[in-house]
């Protein structure tokens, strides 16, 4: 027997692995700089909580409980005619609760404000309560001057609650008193399975206490929690959307931090991916400042926060007396139950512009909702929705198919013009006679190009419509836990700069889908090409780079994207390959094609005037390329 001795080749491997992975975990340790950046991203959360909550002099830091004389007195000097809401039994920070089936509300007496609102039926992706409102993430206050020289804020006042029901709807009114008779009112009123609630702001009897050359601020304020198992993801869904009086829809940049000053504005939306918290008014807002700034800098430290929106407008006086009409929608962004609103407000859901949001509306979310109604797994839905598009489509890829058999059969001809007319002096009779001859056989280039063009408008408007589709959300299939996130099967112990930290299955299997698909229709598109010219770029070498470059791209692109689209795109390229191996070994004829073409040849052909003006434009660079020749 052979004796077993030490390997010194094995060793050294081993201790270099071992100094290997002492370095990665001793580099993988936060530097100073990254625990100081944590300490920063903190610090700006900490900054917005602190502008949410911003307080001016003159303010009521505890509840007075003016119950004496001195008491009153010493409430007077800091509150003057608005003392009357310190001396109640309402001054301190107690909470009333609103709720139906669908979303619960808590009211603070402090502000009058929402403190937390729960949006029920839904979790975050580790199963916790679903919160748009919590902790003081969010500030909804008025700033406004007294006649008397002061200003307050409502934020550090104290409201007085009435909790009513007018059938099944509960009515709470808050109402900061100046008097009995005399105060500032917001009244909020939830209905049964509505996640939009009416809010209104009324005051009553202020005109000689409020100072009517200044303006009333509306500050409302909202830093977004991280809800989504992607915060990447997330964060490049979550923005701020706005209404403008004439109807128009416009929005704060997603990428970076942004602003805008506008006017007339009906509503605001502080959306964030899946939820959303919308201030409607029935009278538009003169003018609003609007902020929204990114809070993940670093998606490895910073997964508390996605981003923090603002928005101050000033509220006119009608009679020294503020009157707003205004509704809360804070809720999932469901398509369905957005557009059953009359306010637009699902413009939220990004659903794409133009053509392909249309198509997402009148197509692509019909066939979906009809799907889900007889079938639960939403993983078949989208298998069977592909299907319906590959079939919807087939004939276009019959089309384009068609046009690259009839290029392949006239092919041989076009490389016999190459020979007839070599050089880059002959470019423009080699290229009339092409025409000449795709003319005659009544074949054009295009027929092949159309088709998939076509096709584009559903790739765009599918590549919208699974990322904003809530119905996917928290949605398994096979291995997936959630189809509007990515898919892992497994976690790397590292992070790959534009890849992740893990390995998504679908978009792999889509990214060989794609090779494959554009290697069996690599052929066809070279069909449809003229041979190559002298002078011009090689076609085929450019065609063989992005067989290559597609599938890469996918794999890297969508490994952090809703596992829905790449099981889309996977299930489809294989339907078409599918269909085009169907088309070409038994729908397509290439000798009944030749024979067409022949008979094609032999039929007098009128040309349009494009052609005729085409020619003509041809033969005269023609004339002038050889005028130029002499001349040398």
């Amino acid at each position: 027997m052979e004796e077993k001795k030490f390997d010194i080749n094995s060793i050294i491997g081993f201790v270099l692995l071992g100094v290997i992975m002492l370095w990665w975990m001793y580099t993988n340790q936060p530097t100073p700089e990254e625990l100081a950046k944590k300490n920063n991203t903190e610090q700006i959360v900490k900054d917005t909580t602190v502008a949410i909550q911003k307080t001016v002099t003159n303010t009521v830091k505890e509840p007075l409980q003016a119950t004496d004389s001195v008491s009153l007195s010493k409430a007077k000097a800091l509150l003057g005619d608005f003392a009357y809401s310190a001396t109640l039994a309402s001054a301190s920070e107690n909470e009333t609760i609103l709720e139906n089936e669908v979303l619960k509300l808590v009211i603070s007496n402090k502000g009058g404000q929402i403190k937390e609102a729960l949006i029920k039926n839904y979790v975050t992706h580790d199963s916790l309560p679903l919160y748009m409102i919590k902790d003081n993430n969010a500030s909804f206050n008025l700033n406004f001057g007294t006649s008397d020289n002061r200003t307050l804020n409502t934020n550090d006042l104290f409201f007085e609650p009435t909790l009513t029901k007018n059938g099944a709807n509960q009515i709470l009114s808050m109402k900061l008193k100046v008097s009995e008779t005399k105060y500032l009112e917001y009244r909020y009123e939830i209905i049964p399975n509505e996640y939009m609630v009416n809010f209104t702001i009324h005051s009553q009897g202020l005109s000689s206490s409020l100072n009517t050359t200044q303006n009333i601020n509306l500050d409302w304020n909202l830093v977004g929690f991280r809800h989504e198992k992607s915060i990447r993801n997330e964060n490049q869904h979550t923005e701020l959307y706005y209404e403008k009086e004439d109807g128009k829809i416009d929005y704060l940049s997603v990428a970076r931090d942004d602003d805008a000053e506008e006017e007339d504005v009906n509503w605001v939306a502080f959306k964030q991916h899946f939820f959303s918290s919308i201030l409607i008014s029935e009278k538009a807002f003169k003018k609003a400042k609007l902020e929204s700034r990114n809070l993940v800098k670093d998606e490895e430290i910073d997964t508390v926060y996605t981003k923090s929106f603002h928005l101050n407008a000033p509220l006119s006086l009608e009679g020294g007396e503020l009157n707003y009409d205004m509704k809360w929608y804070i809720g999932p962004n469901d398509y369905q139950i957005l557009k059953k609103y009359d306010r637009n407000i699902k413009e939220v859901v990004n659903l794409g512009w133009g053509i392909f949001g249309f198509i997402n509306r009148a197509v692509f979310i019909p066939v979906f909702n009809f799907l889900k109604l007889f079938i639960g797994n939403y993983g078949l839905i989208i298998i069977l929705m592909t299907i319906v598009v590959r079939i919807f489509m087939s004939p276009l890829v019959y089309k384009s198919y068609l046009s690259s058999a009839k290029m392949k059969v006239l092919r041989p001809e076009m490389e016999e013009i190459n020979k007839k007319y070599p050089g880059k002096e002959n470019a423009m009779k080699r290229q009339q006679a092409t025409m000449e001859i795709q003319r005659k056989a009544g074949v054009s280039p295009l027929a092949g190009c159309i088709p998939a063009l076509l096709q584009m408008p559903v790739f765009f408007a599918l590549f919208r419509f699974f990322p904003s589709n809530i119905d996917l959300r928290q949605k398994g299939f096979l291995w997936a836990d959630d189809l509007s996130s990515y898919d892992s099967v497994f976690k790397l112990p590292f992070k790959i700069p534009m890849y992740g930290d893990h390995i998504s299955l679908f978009p792999i299997l889509a990214s060989i889908a794609i090779f494959f698909y554009m290697r069996m229709s690599q052929s066809q598109q070279m069909n449809m090409q003229a041979p190559q010219q002298e002078g011009m770029p090689d076609m085929q070498k450019m065609m063989k780079m992005m067989m290559y470059f597609s599938p890469v791209m996918m794999l890297i692109f969508f490994n952090m994207y809703a596992s829905s689209l790449s099981l889309y795109y996977f299930v489809s390229n294989l339907l078409t390959i599918t269909i085009m191996l169907v088309i070409k070994n038994y729908i397509i004829d290439e000798d009944k094609i030749h024979a067409q073409i022949q008979e094609n040849k032999k039929k007098p052909k009128k040309e349009s005037k494009f052609r005729q003006r085409l020619n003509e434009a041809m033969k005269q660079a023609q004339e002038q390329q050889e005028k130029q020749k002499r001349r040398k």
